[in-house]
């Protein structure tokens, strides 16, 4: 018995070398950093062919074909034959807030009860031990903007980088915007037994038409509300929620409205209209329709997703794939997000692929995942391109990033960080090779 449980602890003390639970994240790294002889696409459309990125203490200093020869104390990582690339931006998702999203409730802090939400911040719920973060920075995805759900006022998102011990390591950007949900123009029938829930807003078109509106409008009245709130000197007692909608109201943050339909981005514009602050559509799947009214009123679009069906059976079958294109053309700011909880967003870069195959050129779609989406965030000045005095948040890939079959990412590095890219995919992949006696 002594004999058998010594020979388990023992199996259980070698056992670290193949989990997930030993993959740190990187310390910090105090040096430079030359990436030579790549292909370097810098995220504005400009491709550096044999070029060489310098990192000094975690930002970019250099990028181009003279950048000097490395010194003996300097960190090298060829990338001779392979493609280097900013750092992949998922621009809204509930990474971190949701693990196993059916059946495992305990794994999930995505959403809150209540109508008006204002004061719940996304960021404080944010579980860096996820072991989906592996999964995503291992395709390519550094950083992402983690979004609340829930109700009509959700709360507030913050940027991440997916490389951290705890969320307050984690957090690229508190706070960056306040999303709300606008209610569905569409009435799916199905009488009170579907009333009250996402899509089903009534029984009948005329009731669900003005039920809509009337929630429109309890939006608009809690926005007012907090306008006047916001204005006054002096408060009695301090409102909570009220009190959060201040960094929003003041035009320090984003107003982030998760909406697919035309009418529903009408009222976004409205919004935008009433109480003067930045609007950003998420979803915006019918889009294309009004594409030239988004550019005229200054309003962002986050695509929800690429590799998905027409939202409507009028639409043509591969309309998701020619969206990004069609406000590409319009000059609409836009960027590619991925919101598919099976794939749980891996996919991002290949969202991106399939836009470019449908009108957007390769370094277009590699905008829409990189820099696009950090001018919508508003990082563009930290990252979402390859150029100095930015963060180091860069990738390096066997392959196009953008295509599924020849893409493999090799290194990848955050504010200057060398991260390790293992993952429990990876680790099973080469424990059954073992076993087959395949290496």
């Amino acid at each position: 018995m002594k004999k058998t449980l010594w020979s388990c602890l023992l199996s259980i003390s070698l056992l670290p070398a193949g989990a997930q639970e030993v993959i740190y994240p990187a310390k910090e790294f105090k040096g430079k950093t030359f990436i030579t002889n790549g292909t370097i696409h810098v995220g504005n459309g400009t491709v550096i062919e044999n070029g060489t990125v310098v990192i000094s203490n975690g930002k970019i200093t250099s990028v181009g074909t003279g950048a000097g020869s490395p010194g003996s104390d300097a960190r090298v990582i060829d990338a001779k034959g392979k493609h280097v690339y900013p750092g992949l931006i998922l621009a809204n998702t509930d990474i971190g807030l949701k693990e196993i999203a059916n059946g495992v409730r305990a794994s999930n802090d995505y959403t809150e009860l209540g109508e008006f939400n204002s004061n719940i911040r996304a960021i404080t719920a944010y579980n860096t031990d996820s072991r989906v973060m592996a999964v995503l920075r291992s395709n390519g995805i550094l950083l992402a903007s983690v979004a609340p759900q829930g109700g009509s006022v959700s709360g507030s998102s913050t940027i991440v980088q997916l490389d951290a011990w705890n969320w307050e390591d984690a957090a690229y950007q508190m706070d960056a915007g306040m999303h709300i949900t606008l209610p569905s123009f569409i009435s799916r029938g199905g009488g009170r037994r579907f009333a009250g829930f996402p899509g089903f807003p009534g029984a009948g078109g005329a009731d669900a038409g003005k039920s809509t509106l009337e929630k429109v409008e309890e939006i608009k009245s809690f926005f007012r509300q907090a306008k006047a709130y916001i204005q006054e000197p002096v408060h009695s007692n301090v409102n909570l929620k009220l009190e959060a909608m201040r960094l929003l109201i003041e035009k320090k943050q984003k107003l982030f409205v998760h909406g697919d339909q035309i009418k529903q981005m009408l009222i976004a514009i409205d919004f935008a209209k009433e109480f003067g602050v930045d609007v950003v559509i998420v979803g915006g799947s019918e889009s294309f329709q009004i594409a030239d009214l988004l550019k005229a009123n200054n309003i962002s679009v986050i695509l929800d997703q690429c590799l998905n069906l027409p939202a409507t059976e009028d639409d043509d079958i591969d309309q998701p794939f020619k969206t990004p294109a069609a406000l590409q053309k319009a000059g609409v700011l836009y960027c590619i997000s991925d919101d598919d909880a099976n794939t749980r967003y891996r996919n991002l870069s290949y969202n991106a692929g399939i836009a470019a195959t449908f009108g957007l050129t390769k370094e277009e779609a590699l905008s829409a995942i990189t820099l696009n989406a950090a001018k919508i965030l508003g990082v563009e000045g930290k990252t979402g391109s390859i150029e100095v005095g930015k963060d180091a948040n860069i990738v390096v890939s066997e392959g196009d990033l953008l295509d599924m079959k020849s893409s493999t990412v090799t290194d990848a590095l955050i504010q200057g960080r060398q991260i390790n890219l293992d993952n429990k995919q990876k680790q099973l992949y080469e424990r059954y090779k073992y076993k087959y006696s395949l290496k």
